[in-house]
């Protein structure tokens, strides 16, 4: 004798919903952790960046080209990030972590859009240096570097309410 089954909302099985949700965290923390890792190397390399000449600044530029992909990257992170937010949302603790990281990325997007951008458009891209390109890489460096704790911060956040989650 087979058991009825329990009606789910919109059809969803508890299993499928388990899967989606266990997808959805996996892809966060990856991405993040992407995001966080290419800001790690920005951060890395900013003491031996920071005070080199015009030229050879210029040329060490040159390493960035194809970079801008890993905007895919971050717009996946913050998608995802999101989208297991709303997920979570019946589950407090773990929601307000899932949140709160979905909003250090968009701050690092924020960041981005505020210096970054703005320095690279300035420089085309780094293959050309106006006057003021001291001030523009100070903007660059910095930026990326406030970008690299904001990721971090991000994947924190999602590692914790993880482990919440995990509890509830």
């Amino acid at each position: 004798m087979s058991r009825p089954r329990a009606h789910h909302p919109r059809g969803a099985s508890p299993g499928g919903r388990a899967i989606t949700l266990n997808v959805l965290r996996f892809a966060s923390v990856m991405l993040t952790a992407v995001a966080m890792a290419a800001g790690f190397a920005h951060l890395l390399e900013l003491p031996n960046k920071i005070g080199l000449s015009r030229e050879d600044y210029l040329r060490v530029q040159q390493i960035y080209r194809g970079w801008a992909l890993l905007g895919i990257v971050v717009t996946g992170a913050l998608v995802c990030t999101v989208v297991l937010a709303l997920q979570v949302r019946h589950r407090p603790a773990e929601f307000y972590l899932t949140i709160a990281a979905a909003s250090c990325i968009a701050l690092s997007l924020v960041v981005f859009f505020l210096f970054t951008f703005p320095a690279n458009q300035q420089t085309a891209n780094w293959t050309v240096l106006p006057d003021n390109w001291q001030e523009l890489r100070q903007h660059w460096e910095y930026s990326h570097a406030v970008g690299a704790g904001l990721y971090f911060l991000a994947l924190t956040l999602l590692t914790l309410s993880l482990l919440v989650g995990r509890q509830e």
